[in-house]
Formats: C-alpha cells, sequence, structure tokens
C-alpha cells in the first residue's frame, strides 16, 4: 500500500497546487481579498502531501519493494542501506518527484516566513510557484509515475555503480536545491511584475533564495567535482562534460543575479537586469534539468535515456519562459533603471562583471547545444571539447578575475580612476611580483595558465582590502562573506591554472617490484591482491612509494567489478600534501605479470576544492548576516554596521 499511498499523496498535492494558483489569481487579478488567508494553509498542505509521497517512495526502496517499477529497475537488496536511499533520487522519476517536493516546501518557507513582500505580491508569487508545481505534477502523473506497480519481478537490475559513492549520495539533493531556489527566484520575479513592484523591497525578499540557491549550487558543483575526480579515474576535475556544463549554466546566471539584486536592494539601481537574470537563472535550472534527465546527452553523469519524456520538460521550459518573458515585455514601462550611475563606479563594474558571465554563459551553452542541433539536422555527430571551451572562455574568465579585484574597491555612484588605483596598488604589486617569478621560475607553462596564476594574485590581495584598517570585530558578517567568496575564487583560479601548468604525468605497465618515477616520487609495485566489498568484487594493486630519504608509505588503487549491473568501476588512489596530490589509478587491461598503472603528480590541485568550500562558506556568512539583519534590524552581537559597509 505503500506506493498506492504515494500516488495518492501526490494527486492532492497537486490538487491543493492548483487551488492555490486558483485562490492567487482570484486575490489578486479580480480583487477577492477574502480568498487570500487561505493562500498559506493550502501550501502548507501541498508542501507535505509531496513530502509524504517522496517520503513513500523511500520506503519502498528502503524495503527492496520489487513490484514498484521505479525500484526494480533501479535497486538491488544486496545494495548497502545509503545506496538503496540513494537509489530514490538516483533516476528520472525520483529525481522529479524530489525536484517538485523541495519546490513543494520553498513555497510553505514563502508562505510562511516571507513578510517583506508587500502582501498583493506575495500572493502572486505564490500563485506563481504553485503554476510552476503544477507542470511538474503533470509530468510526473502523466508521463514519468514513480509508483507504477509490475508483477514477476523478484530481484531489481541494480544501481548504476557509478552512483554508488558517498559523493553522488549527496550532489544531485544539492544541486536540486539550488535549482529550486533559482525557480522561487523567478516566481518573486513574475510575482513583482504582476503587481508592478519591482524595487528594492521586492528585491531584499528575494535576496536570500538567490544567496541560498547559489551557495547550493557552488556546493554541489565543487562536491561534484571532486567526485569525477576520485571516482572516475580520469585525474581531471573538469571534463566539460555537457552534464557538468548543465550545472555549471545556472551558477553563472545566479552569480550575476546575486550581483544585481544587491543593486537593487540597496541602490535601487538595476531593476530590468535583475529581473532578466531571475529569468535567465531559472531557465538555465530548466535547461540542466532537461539535459541530465532528458536522454538526449551521452555523459558518463547522464543517467535518463528517454528523450519521449525529456520533449516533455522541454515543453515546460518553453511555457515557463515564454511567459515571463511575455510578462516582462508588457510590464517593460513599469521597470526602469532606477537610480543613475557615472561609468566609474561600482555599479558600473557590476553590470560589466555580469555582462562577462553572460557571455561565458552564452559560450558555454552554445558549446553544450551545437553537437545536439548538428546531430539533428543533419545526423552528424561531433563533440566539443575541452580546447574549444578552455580558449574562448578562459581569457574571459581571467578579465573577470581583474575585474573582481577591482570592482569592491570602487565607491558607489561615482569615483575616482585615480584613487582606485592608488587602493589597488598592493594588489597590482603581489601581480607584478607573480609574474616576474612565473618568467624566471615558470617554464613553458602555457599563456592562459600564466595569466591565470598572476590575476589569482592580484585578487587574492585586492579581495582583503575590504578589510584594511578596518575594526575587525565590527566588521558586518555580509562583508566578511563577500571577502572570503572572492578569496576563494582566488585560490580556486589558482589551483585551476596550477594544475594545467605544472601537472605531471607517466603511465607504465609494472611487473611485482618494478620501480618507476612520477614527480618527486618513486613508486613500486608490491603485488596486486582480490578483495571482496559490499556488493562487488575488488581488484586491488598495493604500491609502495617513496619520496626522497622519508619513510616509505602504501597506496592501493582499485577496481570495483559489480555484477548487477555489471560494470567495473575505478577507484583512485590519492595521497595528499600540502602543495599537491599524488594521484595513481590501475588500468583494466593487464595481461601475465604486467598491471598498467597511470600516475599523477598534481601540484596545488587542492586549492579548487578549498577555494569552491571558501567560497561557499562566503556565501553563507553574507546570508546569515543578511537575515539576522533583515529579521532583528541590527548587525550580529559584537558588530556594528559602518556607513560603508552596506555593500
Amino acid at each position: 500500500m505503500i506506493a498506492e499511498a504515494g500516488l495518492a499523496a501526490l494527486w492532492l498535492a497537486a490538487t491543493m497546487a492548483l487551488l492555490q494558483l486558483a485562490l492567487g489569481a482570484l486575490a489578486v487579478g479580480r480583487g477577492q481579498k477574502s480568498l487570500a488567508p487561505a493562500i498559506a494553509p493550502v501550501a502548507l498542505t501541498q508542501a507535505a502531501l509531496c513530502s509524504l509521497a517522496f517520503a513513500c517512495l523511500i520506503v519502498a526502496f528502503m524495503r527492496s519493494d520489487m513490484s514498484v517499477l521505479l525500484v526494480a529497475a533501479n535497486s538491488h537488496s544486496a545494495k548497502p542501506m545509503i545506496y538503496k536511499i540513494a537509489g530514490t533520487w538516483g533516476n528520472h522519476e525520483g529525481s522529479m518527484l524530489l525536484w517538485v517536493t523541495i519546490l513543494g516546501l520553498a513555497g510553505a518557507t514563502i508562505a510562511l516566513f516571507e513578510n517583506k513582500l508587500r502582501a498583493d505580491t506575495k500572493l502572486a508569487t505564490l500563485a506563481a510557484q504553485a503554476a510552476i508545481a503544477l507542470g511538474f505534477y503533470a509530468f510526473l502523473l502523466f508521463a514519468s509515475n514513480p509508483f507504477t506497480r509490475i508483477t514477476g519481478v523478484a530481484e531489481g537490475a541494480g544501481l548504476n555503480p557509478l552512483l554508488q559513492d558517498p559523493g553522488l549520495a549527496f550532489h544531485p539533493p544539492t544541486l536540486y536545491a539550488g535549482y529550486v531556489g533559482m525557480s522561487a527566484a523567478f516566481s518573486f520575479a513574475v510575482g513583482a511584475l504582476i503587481t508592478r513592484d519591482v524595487g528594492p523591497a521586492f528585491a531584499r525578499a528575494m535576496r536570500p533564495w538567490v544567496l541560498g540557491a547559489w551557495i547550493l549550487l557552488t556546493i554541489g558543483i565543487t562536491a561534484g567535482s571532486y567526485w569525477a575526480y576520485y571516482t572516475l579515474g580520469w585525474g581531471g576535475w573538469w571534463f566539460w562534460d555537457p552534464v557538468e556544463n548543465a550545472s555549471l549554466m545556472p551558477w553563472l546566471a545566479a552569480t550575476a543575479l546575486l550581483h544585481s539584486v544587491t543593486v537593487l536592494a540597496t541602490r535601487d539601481g538595476l531593476r530590468a537586469w535583475t529581473i532578466m537574470l531571475s529569468v535567465l537563472a531559472f531557465s538555465m535550472s530548466m535547461v540542466g534539468t532537461f539535459l541530465v534527465r532528458s536522454g538526449i546527452l551521452t555523459s558518463v553523469h547522464s543517467f535518463a535515456v528517454d528523450p519521449q519524456r525529456g520533449l516533455f520538460l522541454l515543453g515546460l521550459l518553453a511555457i515557463y519562459i515564454s511567459g515571463a518573458l511575455a510578462l516582462f515585455a508588457i510590464r517593460v514601462g513599469t521597470v526602469t533603471e532606477g537610480n543613475r550611475f557615472d561609468l566609474f563606479s561600482r555599479e558600473a563594474a557590476l553590470v560589466i562583471n555580469n555582462l562577462i558571465l553572460t557571455v561565458i554563459l552564452v559560450i558555454v551553452l552554445a558549446g553544450t547545444l551545437y553537437p545536439l542541433i548538428l546531430e539533428a539536422a543533419n545526423g552528424s555527430k561531433i563533440s566539443v571539447g575541452a580546447p574549444y571551451f578552455n580558449s574562448v572562455a578562459g581569457p574571459l574568465a581571467v578579465g573577470m578575475m581583474v575585474l573582481l579585484a577591482a570592482g569592491p574597491l570602487l565607491r558607489w555612484r561615482s569615483d575616482r580612476p585615480v584613487a582606485v588605483i592608488d587602493r589597488l596598488a598592493p594588489a597590482l604589486f603581489a601581480g607584478a611580483i607573480a609574474l616576474l617569478l612565473l618568467a624566471a621560475f615558470g617554464g613553458s607553462i602555457g599563456v592562459l595558465p600564466f595569466l591565470g596564476l598572476v590575476a589569482a594574485a592580484i585578487l587574492g590581495v585586492a579581495s582583503l582590502a575590504p578589510l584594511w584598517k578596518r575594526d575587525l570585530r565590527r566588521t558586518p558578517l555580509f562583508t566578511w562573506g563577500m571577502v572570503i567568496a572572492h578569496f576563494g575564487c582566488a585560490l580556486s583560479v589558482a589551483g585551476m591554472a596550477s594544475d594545467s601548468a605544472f601537472t605531471t604525468e607517466n603511465m607504465v605497465s609494472l611487473a611485482a617490484n618494478e620501480t618507476r618515477p612520477i614527480g618527486p616520487f618513486q613508486v613500486t609495485l608490491s603485488g596486486v591482491r582480490e578483495k571482496q566489498g559490499p556488493n562487488y568484487q575488488i581488484l586491488e594493486a598495493v604500491l609502495t612509494v617513496r619520496k626522497g630519504e622519508s619513510a616509505p608509505f602504501e597506496m592501493t588503487p582499485q577496481l570495483h567489478a559489480f555484477s548487477q549491473p555489471q560494470m567495473t568501476t575505478n577507484q583512485a588512489a590519492i595521497e595528499t600534501y600540502w602543495n599537491g596530490q599524488l594521484y595513481i589509478t590501475l588500468g583494466e587491461d593487464f595481461s601475465g605479470d604486467k598491471f598498467l598503472l597511470r600516475m599523477w603528480w598534481k601540484p596545488f590541485v587542492t586549492l579548487i576544492w578549498i577555494g569552491g568550500v571558501l567560497i561557499a562558506l562566503g556565501g553563507a556568512l553574507a546570508l546569515l548576516g543578511r537575515v539576522r539583519r533583515d529579521l532583528w534590524g541590527k548587525p550580529w552581537p559584537w558588530s556594528r554596521v559602518g556607513a560603508g559597509a552596506r555593500a
């Protein structure tokens, strides 16, 4: 009865969404204000019902109920419990149910806690949120029912082995929560357009949602990058894979939106920019969902193979975006740009920053969709890889890092170039030192890594400038957040450039007791052994590694052979140092007593993920500071908001 209960809860949740939309439309569109008090209880009921439906699906997976088609197709009774639970969202239908559940919870949160919006704008926002949810309910109930029953199946097909990893158990929900946060920002924008309420109050209400979604996307992308690095065994951290791009594009749009909504909230500027970026960020979230779940992509990250259902998602995307753009066109006369600013000002720097982010987004989108469009047009199969993305988007990203260094040092409204150069002097000096060191000792590292390292040095020093000459105990949390996030960007860029410039690789075929060098290490194959995993066989190479005169240590790269479904995965052995990682994988091809090993020494590669964590941490501090001030109207207990701290 669990599946039937889940399906019934899903139908009732869809009914509540329809009621929520109707109540909002009548209250705002027809002026029937007496209906307004009913919307919040309906939103809460909808959230409870879709949460119940998702809980029922989790229980079906935990019980290995093979009479449910989705469980039989994506689980196995021998799997560890954590992967039975993760299997709930490791497939097409379950991930869509998770999507709509988070959407329902977001709507309930807006109904309960959002008090900064004008009453009619809040009603319109909840109605827009219900309209989005209805599309996904229709998708689940008519095209992707997660509770379909079957008979005669005693055992399941198992979960894709690539998904049987703790990183992938938590990576998709994090990204989905970020996507849904963008849907909330979209609903805020639609609500404000409907009621002609695009101004600072609307922006202050939307900003925590944008910031929260951006934090979750940052965490999801960072975790996904490290998962690919240590699980796929290819030695890289970013492949420009279409599914990787699908999560990067919403992040780029959300980053631009985050800066734009801050200007609108604090300076009453960039109104049209904020609305358009809200639409763009949600569009990219929908495009990402479509690409990953449509089955039109061939990717190590894509686990859905049904283009027909992908067309349903594409139809939803077209309806939502065309509707929002039509509404924007109708209301464009009421969305003015707000307060003016000079070309040399912090607002102007943010606009240029947003333009660069948007251009990079278009480059990534074009490179991702072009092979699909070409195949649909004439059947040609091509792939667009790293050389295109690095050569086109890389220089723009380097330029954006320099702009990111200067932007926070500019004054609002208007500034003087000489004064800004004076404030930037320490950062420019750091960049000059980095340039001289690289020219003297860097060797032939390539132009882009060279520029990236110089830009990282400039940004790293400039990002700390907002703290100079300040009482750090009285510095607001959101200023700390900006500083830490920008410093994290500098670290990530330094890690990416270092990995491109200084990585060394050695692919060797070794018999027992043979030794090969990699970087500053000597690696000896001591032997190979077989072991039993929870639901797979392990082939493990035992390596003895020496670095100079230090004591030897052991590394054990593995191959995992799954029987259900049949697949072999690679588990890299990684040794971390302060200045890099030694990374070794065991190849699947071996003959006689020779085993294939791929070895990398990757200087400062860990800065990529340390920077990602700092970016997310900076966002979390900014969110905490903003929420506290919005709720209680005062800064953190030990701090005092200064006149220049409202950036």
